[in-house]
């Protein structure tokens, strides 16, 4: 980076060019934190990101996502990581809810098993706000082990949940394309 040289005849003027010279290059502090000091990466061997995107919802920024998997691949039936970075305050029954509406609206019609995961997920999932972050990690055996921040906040043992649940995100009939193909490292 080229040092630069600033003469300054008012301090407060001095002050506000050097704090807006260094704000310039950072990122937010979750974002130079790698994945597997967020969850244990023995869960997914040679982790590395495969992309990531913003969600936002009528001017509001929702969450920040990033996708992780093997070798910077994803596969379907392999291990992966989804984190959801937090943007604002939500609600963890709202979460909740909102993940089942968009199950059904990718065709899942099973009402029993979709009770069943509003049951689950509203147990497991906490209020989040700004600076939260909740990791899903499907693992071999297609069970999804949720982290909030770096602490496992719970778990679904059911292939069919984990398919569904991620597929918000990485299905063909996912509410958000745009999202998708980021995350997917397809733009």
């Amino acid at each position: 980076m080229p040092k630069l040289k600033i003469q300054c005849v008012i301090p407060a003027a001095c002050l506000v060019v050097i704090l807006t010279i260094t704000l310039l290059g950072t990122t937010p502090a979750y974002a130079l934190q790698p994945i597997c000091s967020l969850i244990p990466c023995s869960r997914i061997p040679s982790i590395q990101k495969v992309g990531q995107a913003r969600l936002t919802v009528m001017l509001w920024d929702v969450y920040d996502a990033t996708l992780y998997a093997p070798e910077g691949t994803w596969q379907e039936d392999k291990p992966f990581a989804l984190q959801l970075y937090y943007l604002r305050h939500l609600e963890g029954k709202k979460i909740a809810s909102r993940s089942i509406e968009e199950m059904r609206g990718q065709g899942f019609t099973d009402e029993v098993k979709l009770a069943a995961w509003y049951t689950q997920m509203r147990k497991i999932f906490p209020d989040v706000h700004n600076g939260v972050s909740i990791t899903g990690i499907k693992t071999t055996l297609g069970e999804t082990i949720f982290y909030k921040d770096n602490a496992e906040i719970g778990r679904i043992i059911d292939p069919v949940f984990s398919t569904a649940f991620f597929n918000i995100w990485l299905g063909d009939k996912t509410s958000q394309p745009d999202l998708r193909r980021k995350l997917l490292g397809s733009e």
